[in-house]
């Protein structure tokens, strides 16, 4: 076996990036491509606005007035031409006939019924009182003009960005119908374990299983697609055959990494003839962790069983995997940072990753410690904002520390 074991959390989290390149390019609906990565530049296939169109409801009108009403039209419709000293009501959004001088808006418009029809001022609709230039607007106004926002051709959106659904709005208001994006990495939990239930209370040394519920939406958090977790016997051959033939880029597993008589992972990816990149991390918790590949490419991180040690690989194996595998060179730019509220004795050799809330003051932010915050336990998580990031040997109250941010 091959085994390189890192010397510390950071080194863990740099080769896990390392180790990744982007997946496949693929062109998908936009159902499918919010939280990817933009693959390809995205240019406007058509002007925008594509004519000019009315900013409000109102009036269009041609030259001088007071005009004249003669019609009305609102948006998808496209109105004949106005003749000088003519008014048409218009909506938000519709394309202004040609020969319109400005819009005036329904609030600045007053109208005087006349026998031969309707008559419009420049007023105070509020008091019906008219303008003292009744017939005045200045050119223009209220107005979008063509390519306002965009002329066609030009570059809306570089690749690499997030497509957020502002991303997918503009997308569809440019011309597109689909977007090509990185392909999230498909992930196939393995929950390893006889001891674990799905349903009902613990009983006769039996334990509900938590990860299994929990791993899919952290994983689509972190930008991967997870596929149905598969429960696994915990037996070699089980643990061996289950990797070989599980679907996605990714297996993750859960238990089994450490060297224990029904630790079967080591053995199972020996046999596999994988490759070890890290084996067991200098962090608490969950320092038994593993990272490798299979011969055919597919990467195998191994979780240790107890929850928060798993969360503990999440953050320091799989987040760094999934944001390279899915093109995501943006994941590690942005740091979030705290002030400890507390002394942290911390481990002389290894890093701690501790929850923790956060006290946003007006100077500082202040990182506050959370109770049950053992290896085998959910409960600080999930009351949790962050895990601060202590180093080896501690931290003394007041000292910025790394934040990793919890999903919400």
């Amino acid at each position: 076996m091959t085994s390189a074991a890192p010397s510390s959390w950071a080194e863990a989290r740099r080769i896990a990036a390392a180790i990744a390149t982007p997946l496949d390019v693929v062109r998908v609906e936009f159902s499918d491509a919010v939280g990817s990565i933009l693959a390809e530049r995205l240019f406007a296939l058509t002007d925008l606005p594509p004519a000019d169109t009315a900013a409000m409801d109102g009036w269009a009108v041609s030259g001088p007035g007071p005009w004249s009403v003669v019609g009305e039209v609102t948006a998808g419709r496209v109105a004949p031409p106005l003749a000088d000293g003519t008014a048409i009501r218009i909506s938000t959004g519709a394309i202004v006939p040609s020969g319109t001088s400005a819009v005036l808006r329904r609030e600045h418009g007053l109208i005087d019924q006349l026998k031969s029809g309707e008559r419009l001022l420049v007023g105070d609709v509020r008091t019906g009182t008219p303008s003292a230039h009744p017939g005045y607007i200045d050119s223009g106004v209220d107005i979008r003009p063509t390519g306002e926002e965009c002329n066609a051709g030009d570059i809306l959106l570089d690749p690499g960005r997030t497509v957020t659904p502002a991303v997918i709005g503009l997308a569809a208001a440019a011309g597109y119908d689909a977007l090509a994006v990185i392909r999230p990495p498909g992930i196939t939990p393995l929950i390893v374990g006889d001891e674990l239930i799905d349903h009902g209370l613990p009983n006769s040394g039996l334990i509900r299983d938590s990860l299994g519920p929990l791993l899919p939406s952290w994983l689509r958090h972190l930008g991967g697609w997870p596929l149905e977790p598969q429960r696994i016997p915990d037996t070699l051959d089980d643990l061996r055959t289950a990797i070989k033939f599980a679907t996605g880029d990714v297996i993750i597993t859960t238990g089994s990494t450490a060297k224990g008589p029904r630790d079967h992972l080591h053995t199972a990816l020996t046999e596999l003839q994988a490759q070890f990149h890290v084996d067991g991390v200098a962090v608490r918790p969950g320092h038994p962790m593993v990272l490798a590949t299979l011969p055919d490419g597919r990467y195998v991180v191994g979780l240790p069983g107890n929850p928060f040690a798993a969360i503990s690989a999440l953050f320091t194996l799989v987040a760094p995997l999934i944001a390279m595998l899915r093109g995501d060179e943006s994941a590690f730019r942005v740091r979030h940072e705290a002030m400890i509220s507390v002394d942290v004795p911390g481990r002389k050799h290894a890093t701690t990753l501790l929850p923790v809330t956060r006290d946003v003051g007006e100077l500082v932010t202040r990182a506050v410690p959370v109770p049950y915050s053992g290896a085998a336990m959910l409960r600080g998580v999930a009351v949790a904002e962050a895990l601060a990031v202590i180093p080896p040997g501690g931290a003394p109250r007041g000292q910025s520390v790394e934040l990793l941010l919890l999903p919400t």
